[in-house]
């Protein structure tokens, strides 16, 4: 079994966003390319499966809910971006979701599998980052996506 390396640990990830448990479904970045036109990331979250939500979602058939895969990758977007040069912080520059596309749900996700995520920035438009996103377990996909990520001043 190959493993492949750690370009970001958790608390690199951490120190580049302002998402804390229980809301932080990333566990580490492995694979980034921030030269050419489309820049690329790759990350890794290992569904816990003591995670709160499974209490209610499905008892006894517990699935990952689509909205926390999703969010997994706006958090791998945001890192993408985060390398780009863009900084966020907990109340001033905060990363946010403007929009979120056709996203389609493929396959289940269960407590303790491991979800490898690919997030693509194919324009920037201002504060705008438009994404594209697919997500996978054991190589197949079980979300793909298209959203925009921006960086919002200030606090709501």
């Amino acid at each position: 079994m190959t493993t492949t390396p750690t370009l970001l640990d958790r608390a690199a990830i951490e120190a580049r966003l302002p998402h804390r448990e229980p809301f932080l479904f990333l566990d580490r970045i492995v694979a980034l390319e921030l030269s050419g036109e489309r820049p690329t990331i790759t990350g890794e979250w290992r569904v816990p499966p003591e995670a709160h939500f499974f209490r209610g979602h499905y008892p006894g058939n517990p699935v990952t809910p689509g909205v926390i895969l999703c969010e997994h990758s706006f958090q791998v977007g945001a890192i993408l971006l985060a390398e780009l040069g863009t900084k966020f912080g907990a109340t001033s520059g905060v990363p946010v979701l403007a929009r979120i596309e056709k996203a389609k749900f493929k396959r289940m996700v269960r407590p303790g599998e491991l979800v490898v995520t690919f997030v693509e920035r194919i324009e920037q438009v201002g504060p705008a980052s438009f994404m594209a996103g697919k997500v996978t377990v054991e190589g197949k996909t079980a979300v793909e996506l298209s959203c925009v990520l921006s960086r919002v001043e200030g606090t709501p």
